[in-house]
């Protein structure tokens, strides 16, 4: 790979930690280099240093650092650097100010509205980037035929839009003016529909530049895509990030003669292109989390690579080419904890300073730490540059005394727990913790293959990075994978690829057109010029056409529906029905099905991007290709290796010693200054033609896993049981057809044993948490015998354990070998019984599993079945207390029907008006579960029926003993402060109704008695909680007391006995309407049992439902308010909290599809409690109506504030106001339904949060959280499971 010019090429990856350089050098040779990211005391650059030090070696002349380098030996210089990534994460970019259409001035502090973990009351968000906020007088709307609407204009989409206000440039002046007499000079300019119609940002750009400002980002062109949140989250975040590159980009000039005026200077891009230096910008340079060993990044490549266009780092979602890198937190800096009985690795990160106990810094105890301990890392083979003067060899005596104390929490917990056990040696702990570590690794894989369809079995597991080659062997056996490949460069990977990588450039604008024949011409016009402008780019950077490449894409996705697919036509050639560009449409169709099972092909399908991506070949290639073996491969050393049943002696190799087709047996090490590579054993490795090691995994040893606990292997069942519902959950939003299950991933799944306790589910809905369970129990009682061999049941019914009616249950018993016929269109399904036992020698489900699925229709009074004045359970939709959706191997396909369409008999009320997505969806949670079952048979045949249940328990068990912990610390706690084991609390609904509380705790048992006593009848009207309401809501507020991560099961009640009278509204009758106790009284719950604990104040205590329809349009959503504060923390303003984290839609996209206009959504300041500790604010949402409508809104805290404690004062109430056009306003009070017309104005102001402690004390100010507590988890594979949470 040498430089036929006889100049270097440099490619350098810059991390956190270290920074790698690969240089192609004159006469064909290579020359690797790793160095400290960060080393000030000898150099200003790390990039700057590598070249400097490889000039030297290679010229032998000293180059002195104070100089800058002479250029005329260097053709190029690569560079992939996280110093955005980093500045993002640290918020340690440009001051920068934002302007925003008037009304939105909190909109990106509210955001999707979502909280990001679900169980911290403290609710901590990211900050946003911006430091100011100016809002721009300037509205532009989309057309509605409204008389005396604005003036008419057409945008890039082809939509067409009304200026109803102009930009007000005169009264903007002044407050530019103003911000940079303040010192702010970089802009963030996001104004409603911009993506299509940009004039407006366009003159308050121009008018910024000209008034001095250094930076201005606009929305429309840092990624002209419809949502205007994440568009203005990416012009923040390039606005901010920018400068900083800019900065870094002249201070690493600098460092060479001419400032590199005649060297191709290119940067690696979030897209896995490359960039000239002049164009490369901040919100293209986010690449990945922070390195130092902290993570372990996992990607599928099946031919190209898989990208998306939107994700999140460091909490700012940044719409922009990204490549579909997922991010976990199971790294070698991960740190290793023992809690409850369970081995846990992460996602605290020991982080790059002070790093592992290893590194000699005092850091925590890790993942490399433990693969230290086994003798699976050579100190030698590593520099010497840790400790505080960092030239120190790394401690294998600070890894052992640090995993020791670890040791001793075990083996006491061993010797005085439950099941009292043998001792660990402090191998056989540091063995359990990496192969903890490996389970953690297999979850994204097995999301990103088995999941999507893909056998996990036919892929190589290719690994890189310096840590990579030590987990290997054991993950892909885990897989089931026989292969594995390890680039001879591994260890310096990322600086490699970026060498080969090729130049991109690409060009996209928004679109709108159908995907028809007659807009085909449009698209090929569209298309073609999007090429022309990439070419035309690539040329002027050098690239000759015949190294110039283009690619064309459609942003393609069924009309109504929110998957949008970005889809190439390269495997599609053109046909007389497509564009000329190619056949976009069997494209999407093709990936439709093979993304979700199925496609629809009476829906109109939508273009909403059209993309162009032009690469230049950069043409260099690797040529060093090592020499044949010339005969056996030399032993370096022996060492000594811990493996499964104890020390092993293991050869050491030298990476750079080995030849082509040298073979070596496991164990072995394979090392270089780079990286370790450990061949297990039972394993073989071979040296390919090109240097690569590729190793052929065989069979596990069999290991004897029994019955009795064992906590490494309760750690690793943990994994498994939470990848079972995971899988499912995959299955079934891939196979659903409603967007309520598809796009908005309403829904659970999980599993359950044999006595219908909770094992595991997926994903932590917080009003399904313990819902499902009594759902599970109520049908084994209710059937009894009468449950056989392929059966399915189907149940809604509050008193069978139902949230409300539209949450339909589908619940299948384990059985052995179930056969499944026909999923395809039309999705005839048929479940084969050949056995009359549920298992061999079982009559009885040795296991169940479960999926509940909020349907957006079953009947009822109002469409949406979530009728705001209902009085009784048949006005909410259609009825199932244990129905059998499958019987015999049949669905019951007639018979549901019928079911569905029942209400249309009573009067008032409709049947289903959604039926053919009922079925559909139906179908899938039957699909999910049998997936589910697949995959408890396969653990079963892994391990055997009794291990799994035994494990089943034992991970119950856990969580059990995790509750009973924190109900003893909380009682220990209230004992020193001499108060009484006996805490009660009290709050009421609108109406009046009280719900009471009284928990009494046992301090010796750790457990408690919940006593809802006091609490008020069952009432007239739909605030009516089931029974399983309050057990999700108790599930959920154990969860938060507790404060970190458990098993979230049947072990979480078992310390607890519930007391709820009978009759009340807690408990009411099987007739009572109950659609309000699920979306309201549930918060009033939480907010009394945390309100018990003194846990924090009252957050808004309502979700907030508005929903809006007439004849051809429906719509619903529910509204963030204020989060309660706490000690030592201020509440968040504008989320959802407790037990809804429903995602709002986006403004642009509310407009687009429905007839209102968004006139403001922003914080609603002062309503959150006054105390030591702030509650947050509710916020303000205002709807314009453009046509006549039936506006239903069920709220409350409308007559009740949520309470503060300790002092604090309670937050505001909330209000829902109705604006005639006449100007007339009429306070609609908390739950009602009114028709609304034409210049309405619907006015939603929702509650704050309660303050804490007394608001004369001064709040200390807030600390730094560490570092090393926070790792950003990024990828596909997390921000799927974001969206699930957010439901």
């Amino acid at each position: 790979m040498g430089s036929p010019e006889g100049r270097f090429h440099f490619s350098i990856d810059r991390g956190g930690t270290f920074t790698d350089v690969f240089a192609q050098c004159p006469g064909g040779h290579v020359r690797v280099l790793k160095l400290l990211s960060e080393d000030p005391a000898n150099y200003g650059d790390a990039p700057t240093e590598g070249i400097r030090r490889i000039l030297e070696q290679e010229g032998g002349v000293l180059l002195p650092r104070d100089r800058p380098l002479d250029t005329s030996r260097i053709a190029s210089i690569r560079m992939g650097t996280t110093v955005a990534t980093n500045a993002l994460l640290e918020r340690r970019g440009e001051r920068v100010a934002l302007l925003v259409t008037h009304g939105f001035r909190d909109l990106l502090h509210i955001g999707t509205q979502a909280r990001q973990d679900l169980f911290d009351l403290a609710v901590p968000m990211p900050e946003v980037l911006y430091e100011e906020v100016l809002e721009v007088d300037e509205r532009v709307v989309l057309y509605h035929r409204e008389p005396g609407a604005g003036t008419p204009v057409k945008g890039r989409t082809g939509d067409l839009l009304e200026v109803q206000q102009p930009v007000d440039l005169g009264g903007l002046r002044g407050k530019l003016e103003g911000l940079l007499a303040r010192g702010i000079r970089s802009l963030a300019v996001v104004l409603m529909h911009s993506y299509t119609w940009a004039q407006h940002e366009q003159q308050v750009g121009a008018l910024a530049r000209e008034l001095g400002f250094t930076h201005v980002s606009l929305s429309s062109e840092a990624m002209p895509m419809v949502r205007i949140v994440p568009r203005g989250h990416t012009a923040c975040a390039d606005a901010y990030l920018t400068p900083t590159i800019q900065r870094y980009v002249q201070g690493f000039r600098h460092g060479f003669q001419g400032q590199l005026k005649d060297v191709q200077v290119l940067f690696m891009r979030s897209d896995g292109g490359l960039a000239p230096m002049d164009t490369f910008s901040g919100s293209r340079a986010v690449l990945s989390g922070p390195a130092g060993g902290t993570s372990t990044d996992v990607s599928r490549y099946a031919g190209e690579f898989e990208h998306v266009f939107e994700a999140s780092t460091a909490g700012i979602t940044l719409q922009a080419p990204q490549l579909d890198i997922n991010t976990v937190a199971a790294g070698g800096g991960s740190r290793l904890f023992f809690r409850s009985g369970l081995f846990v690795v992460g996602p605290e990160s020991a982080g790059a300073h002070p790093g592992p106990a290893c590194y000699r810094k005092g850091g925590p105890v890790t993942v490399t730490d433990a693969n230290l301990v086994l003798g699976r890392l050579l100190p030698a083979s590593f520099p010497c540059i840790f400790g505080p003067g960092e030239n120190q060899p790394l401690s294998p005596e600070a890894s052992r005394k640090a995993l020791e104390a670890v040791a001793t929490e075990i083996n006491s917990f061993l010797a005085n727990g439950p099941c009292p056990a043998s001792p660990l040696s402090l191998e056989e702990v540091a063995m359990g913790f990496v192969r903890v570590a490996n389970e953690a690794m297999c979850r994204p894989i097995r999301a990103l293959t088995q999941a999507r369809g893909h056998d996990p079995s036919a892929h190589v597991l290719a690994c890189f990075g310096g840590a990579g080659g030590q987990h290997a062997c054991a993950i892909a056996r885990a897989l089931g994978m026989d292969t594995v490949h390890i680039h001879r460069h591994s260890g310096l990977l990322s600086a490699l690829g970026l060498a080969l990588a090729d130049v991109v450039h690409e060009a996209q604008e928004p679109c709108s057109l159908p995907y028809a024949p007659e807009t085909f011409v449009q698209l090929d016009q569209r298309l073609s010029r999007l090429e022309e402008q990439c070419v035309d780019v690539l040329r002027a950077q050098g690239f000759p056409r015949s190294q110039i490449s283009t690619e064309n894409f459609l942003h393609l996705r069924y009309q109504g529906t929110d998957c949008a697919l970005m889809v190439s036509a390269h495997q599609h050639p053109a046909t007389v029905r497509s564009p000329c560009s190619g056949d976009f449409g069997a494209a999407f169709v093709e990936r439709y099905m093979r993304e979700f099972g199925f496609v629809i092909p009476e829906r109109p399908v939508v273009v909403d991007d059209v993309r162009v991506r032009g690469t230049g070949r950069s043409g260099l290639r690797l040529e060093d290709n090592p020499k044949a073996q010339t005969g056996p491969p030399r032993v370096d050393k022996m060492t000594q290796c811990y493996f499964e049943g104890g020390y092993q002696e293991t050869p050491v190799y030298l990476l750079g010693e080995l030849g082509y087709g040298h073979k070596l047996q496991g164990p072995c090490l394979i090392i270089d200054s780079n990286s370790t590579i450990l061949v297990e054993p039972g394993c073989q490795a071979e040296v390919t033609e090109t240097g690569d090691i590729r190793i052929s995994v065989g069979a596990e040893a069999p290991s004897t896993v029994g019955a009795r606990l064992d906590p490494i292997q309760l750690s690793i069942f943990s994994h498994r049981f939470m990848s079972i519902a995971e899988q499912m959950g995959r299955i079934l939003q891939r196979t659903a057809i409603s967007t309520n299950i598809k796009e908005r991933l309403d829904f659970s799944c999980a599993l359950f044993g044999p006595d219908g306790g909770l094992v595991s589910n997926a994903p932590h809905i917080p009003v399904h948490l313990g819902a499902m369970q009594e759902t599970v129990q109520f049908q084994i009682q209710h059937l009894g015998t009468d449950l056989h061999p392929g059966d399915v049941l189907l149940s809604n019914h509050p008193s069978a354990g139902g949230s409300h009616l539209p949450d339909l249950t589908v619940i299948t018993p384990v059985r052995a070998h179930p056969a499944i016929w026909g999923l395809g269109p039309p999705m005839q399904l048929n479940i084969l019984s050949t056995h009359q036992v549920f298992w061999p020698g079982q009559t009885r489900p040795v296991f169940y599993v479960a999926s509940r699925g909020h349907h957006a229709d079953i009947g009822g009074i109002t469409p949406g079945s979530m009728p705001p004045h209902s009085t009784m359970l048949q006005q909410e939709g259609a009825v199932f207390l244990s129905f059998k959706l499958v019987q015999g191997g049949v669905f019951q396909e007639e018979a549901v029907t019928e079911a569905l369409r029942a209400p249309g008999k009573i009067p008032g009320c409709s049947g289903t008006r959604n039926l053919h997505d009922n079925l559909s969806d139906l179908r899938a949670q039957v699909a999910a579960n049998q997936k589910g079952i697949q995959l408890v048979g396969e653990l079963i045949g892994q391990y055997g029926l009794d291990v799994v249940q035994a494990y089943m328990g034992h991970i119950q068990a856990n969580a059990e003993l995790a509750v009973r912990d924190m109900l003893r610390a909380f009682g220990t706690s209230r004992q020193a402060r001499g108060l009484p084991l006996e805490v009660s609390a009290e709050d009421h609904m609108d109406d009046g109704s009280p719900i009471r509380l009284r928990v009494q705790i046992n301090l010796g048992q750790g457990s408690a008695v919940f006593d809802f006593s006091g609490t008020g009848p069952e009432v007239f009207g739909n605030l009516n909680a089931p029974r399983a309401i309050t057990l999700s809501a108790l599930i959920y507020c154990l969860r938060c007391l507790v404060g970190r991560d458990i098993p979230l099961n049947q072990g979480c009640l078992a310390p607890v006995r519930l007391v709820i009278p009978r009759g009340s509204i807690l408990d009411p009758s099987p007739e009572a309407a109950v659609v309000g106790g699920n979306v309201l009284t549930s918060q009033r719950v939480v907010d009394v049992i945390l309100g018990a604990f003194g846990a924090c104040a009252a957050s808004q205590g309502c979700m907030n439902n508005v929903t809006l329809g007439n004849a051809h349009m429906g719509y619903y959503e529910t509204v963030a308010g204020g989060a309660g504060a706490g000690p030592g923390w201020h509440g968040r303003s504008g989320v959802h909290s407790h037990m809804t984290n429903t995602r709002i839609t986006d403004p642009e996209i509310l407009e687009s599809r429905y007839p209102v206009i968004l006139r403001r959504f922003e914080l609603r300041p002062g309503s959150g409690g006054r105390g030591r500790f702030r509650g947050g604010d509710g916020v303000i949402r205002e709807l314009l109506f453009r046509e006549e409508a039936l506006l239903s809104v069920l709220t409350e805290r409308r007559a009740f504030r949520p309470y503060g404690l300790h002092g604090g004062e309670p937050g505001a109430c909330g209000l829902n106001l109705l604006i005639r056009k006449d100007g007339r306003t009429v306070n609609l009070g908390g739950k009602t339904s009114v028709s609304v017309n034409p210049g309405d104005v619907f006015c939603l102001h929702t509650p704050g949060g309660g303050g804490y402690g007394d608001p004369e004390d001064p709040a200390p100010a807030p600390g730094s959280p560490p570092q090393a507590l926070a790792f950003p988890e990024r990828g596909s594979v997390y921000e799927y499971r974001r969206a699930q949470e957010a439901v």
